[in-house]
C-alpha cells in the first residue's frame, strides 16, 4: 500500500479552505506559512491531483478539491472521535463534549444540566457554545461541535434528530391588559402593532408565528429585540404582549414583573426541542444518553 496521508496535511487543508489566506491558515495550525504550503503540496502528491490552483496573488480550489475537503474535515473528526472513545476507555459518559445550544434555549437549560451532569456523570467534560441555529449547524458540520440543541422544526442538513420534548408557548402580557380578554386570546382582541418578537435570526420568532397561528401581520410591532429578556421588558412596560416559551417562564424570566401568561390561539401553539447530531458519529450512546438527560428537564418530554 501506498504512503498514506498525513492526518497533519489533512489539517492544513482544511484550515486553508476555512480562513482562505495561507497566512491566517499557517497561524491557526500554529506553523510557518511555507510548512504549510508544503504540507499541502506533499498532499496533492500523493493523492495524485491538483487540489488547489495558484498563481501570484491568489488561489482557488479546484472541484476535487472541495470534495476533499470534505472527505478531510470526516475523516479527521472521525479520528477526534476515537481519540475521545480511547481516552474514556470506552465509557460513554467520560470525556470531552462539545455542545452548541441557541440563545432561546441554554439559559433557561444548560445551568439545570450542567448540574445534573456534574451529578450523575463527573467525568464528562462538557464545554458550551451559544449561537444561532445557522451558526451551530456550521459549526457541528466543521467538527467544531459534537451536538446541538435546537428548536424544531428547522433544516437539519442531513443530520439526525432525537426529539427531545415539546416547549409550549405562551402569550404574555401586562396583567391589566389581561384583564380584558379571554383564553385562547383571539389577536383580533389586540391593538394593531402590539405584538413584539425577536429578530428573524432567532428561529423562535418563526415557530412562534407558526404554532400561534399568527397570520394577521398588523399585529406585529416592526420593533425586533436581541433576546426574551428584551421582550419581557418590552411587555411589562405596558407596550404590548410578546411569546415566550414555557421553558423560560418555568425558569422564572416573568419573576418581579406585572406580566400575566396566557394560552394563545392555535391548535399545537408549541416548538419542539431537538438534539441534533452528525450521522458520521460513532458516539450515539453517548448522545441518547445525553438526549435522556435534557428530556428529563423538559416542560413536555417526548423521547422515547
Amino acid at each position: 500500500m501506498s504512503k498514506l496521508p498525513s492526518l497533519k496535511n489533512l489539517s492544513y487543508l482544511l484550515a486553508l479552505h476555512q480562513h482562505q489566506n495561507f497566512n491566517r491558515a499557517a497561524q491557526a495550525c500554529n506553523v510557518s506559512q511555507s510548512t504549510l504550503s508544503s504540507g499541502i503540496q506533499n498532499l496533492e502528491e500523493q493523492l495524485g491531483c491538483q487540489l488547489i490552483e495558484r498563481d501570484h496573488k491568489s488561489f482557488l480550489f479546484t472541484g476535487m478539491g472541495e470534495e476533499v475537503v470534505e472527505q478531510a474535515r470526516q475523516i479527521l473528526t472521525s479520528t477526534e472521535e476515537l481519540l475521545y472513545f480511547a481516552q474514556s476507555q470506552g465509557k460513554i459518559m467520560e470525556g470531552p463534549l462539545r455542545l452548541g445550544c441557541i440563545p432561546t434555549i441554554a439559559p433557561f437549560l444548560l445551568g439545570d444540566l450542567t448540574k445534573k451532569l456534574k451529578a450523575e456523570h463527573p467525568k464528562l467534560q462538557l464545554s458550551i457554545r451559544e449561537d444561532t441555529t445557522v451558526n451551530l449547524l456550521h459549526l457541528l458540520r466543521n467538527g467544531e461541535l459534537d451536538v446541538l440543541v435546537l428548536a424544531l422544526p428547522v433544516d437539519l442538513q442531513g443530520n439526525q434528530s432525537y426529539v427531545l420534548g415539546r416547549d409550549p408557548f405562551k402569550l404574555v402580557m401586562h396583567s391589566s391588559l389581561a384583564e380584558k380578554l379571554a383564553e385562547p386570546v383571539q389577536y383580533n382582541q389586540l391593538p394593531d402593532n402590539s405584538i413584539f418578537l425577536l429578530e428573524k435570526e432567532h428561529c423562535l420568532t418563526g415557530h412562534a408565528v407558526s404554532a400561534c397561528e399568527l397570520a394577521d401581520s398588523s399585529k406585529i410591532n416592526p420593533f425586533t429585540a436581541t433576546s426574551l429578556h428584551s421582550l419581557v421588558q418590552m411587555a411589562d412596560a405596558g407596550l404590548g404582549a410578546t411569546f415566550i416559551p414555557q421553558m423560560a417562564i418555568d425558569r422564572g424570566i416573568l419573576n418581579g414583573t406585572d406580566l400575566v401568561a396566557l394560552q394563545p390561539s392555535g391548535q399545537q401553539a408549541s416548538r419542539e426541542i431537538g438534539l441534533i447530531y452528525r450521522p458520521t458519529t460513532n458516539r450515539r450512546t453517548t448522545f441518547r444518553k445525553l438526549a435522556e438527560c435534557i428530556a428529563e428537564l423538559l416542560p413536555e418530554p417526548l423521547l422515547k
